[in-house]
């Protein structure tokens, strides 16, 4: 009998489960983590330039948000562990087939969409899931860390592989993440019963305190994309020298590696509101400091926790859309708010920066931070800690 089936909606994961929805975090997230080198490698070693470069990425993260637009409502109808293993194993032969189609380029551009359409389905069953645990919260901040460790290993590891074997390398690296990833989740991905409806077969419709709160997430998810990706552009301009911005750079992912187990511990101690109506004001500071600064030390200090702000406010934000809506399709769209920003947010801010310069990052990050606390202040009012039941 599976050790992790479980007859609640809300269910207690066993360790195999939890470590299986870890690794799926981590391969479904990967691009979070190899943007730098992923485009950097399309680059360097295919030749294209930027635009082709970014066109291939901005292929592989749209499909994943039209996936996840797809699968997330259908959470509770399909088979969590056969459609998660099946996303990683398809993705898996998709990579493989990169790393040996040389330059074609229109064979690369399928060949992403097909390998990203195949991450936002597992990925969004993998969320799903973590929503419908006993303490979703405190299980997003666990894979959040865990992203972060293998983000250290990633990146530590793969350009060297890439330097010293050639550009097909990292596709390879890819395809072995997801060969273990679809290896984990075959034999210990947690399969969990649909939660009880009553009277009526059919699961109901988002309210919208939740669609807002979804929306609050993406407009973050804009922001944290159109300002990060012009950071090291920023430092090197404005003549902070290469190694100090590479230093604020390797600053970040280790400052990336606190935020997650601190919103964890903090779960039952700061109100979620609070934090979720903070987050973006906190985001739009540290945007303006960044692309407002003449010296190194306040560009530094904002740049190196930049990203930390969003991984934080975003525990508390997934913890209140799971409470939310206890069926967990409100978290399974999670791939969608965040890669919707990745994908839309490099070309917004190439877009301002181009026709008016880094400062326009600031102010457009501002704006956004107002959208978002808008649809933030409609989640509920009561100070009720993020893990607690609805």
């Amino acid at each position: 009998m599976e050790s992790n089936l479980e007859t609640s909606g809300a269910a207690r994961l066993g360790g195999r489960g939890t470590f299986a929805l870890l690794a799926a975090h981590c391969a479904g997230m990967v691009d979070m983590v190899a943007l730098p080198v992923w485009v950097g490698t399309l680059i360097g070693s295919y030749h294209l330039d930027p635009q082709e470069a970014g066109g291939l990425v901005t292929l592989f993260l749209a499909a994943a948000v039209a996936s996840s637009v797809v699968f997330a409502p259908r959470l509770n109808r399909l088979p969590a562990r056969a459609s998660v293993s099946a996303g990683f194993g398809v993705a898996m032969l998709a990579f493989l087939s990169m790393a040996a189609v040389g330059d074609s380029y229109a064979a690369m551009a399928g060949l992403h969409a097909v390998a990203g359409f195949a991450v936002g389905c597992s990925l969004s069953f993998t969320h799903g899931t973590i929503g419908r645990s006993r303490n979703p919260h405190r299980l997003f901040a666990a894979a959040g860390l865990a992203l972060g460790c293998f983000a250290i290993a990633f990146l530590g590891v793969t350009p060297g592989l890439v330097a010293l074997h050639g550009g097909p390398i990292l596709f390879r690296v890819f395809a072995g993440v997801m060969a273990v990833a679809a290896a984990v989740c075959a034999m210990a991905f947690p399969v969990l019963k649909a939660p009880h409806l009553e009277m009526s077969t059919a699961e109901p419709s988002f309210s919208p305190t939740v669609w807002s709160g979804m929306l609050g997430v993406a407009c973050m998810a804009v922001t944290q994309a159109m300002v990060f990706s012009f950071v090291e552009r920023i430092g090197v301009d404005r003549g902070f020298g290469l190694a100090a911005v590479t230093s604020v750079l390797i600053a970040t992912g280790l400052v990336n590696l606190l935020p997650a187990p601190l919103a964890g511990f903090l779960e039952l101690h700061v109100p979620a509101r609070r934090v979720v109506l903070g987050g973006p004001l906190a985001q739009a500071t540290l945007a303006l400091v960044i692309t407002q600064s003449s010296t190194l030390a306040p560009y530094a200090a904002a740049g190196a926790v930049f990203v930390a702000v969003m991984i934080f406010t975003h525990t508390f934000a997934f913890g209140v859309l799971a409470r939310l809506d206890v069926t967990g399709r409100a978290v399974a769209a999670t791939p969608a708010m965040l890669m919707t920003g990745a994908a839309v947010g490099p070309i917004l801010g190439g877009t301002l920066v181009k026709f008016l310069g880094y400062g326009s990052l600031g102010i457009a990050a501002v704006l956004m931070a107002v959208a978002a606390m808008l649809c933030f202040s409609r989640l509920e009012r009561r100070a009720v800690p993020a893990g607690a039941s609805a």
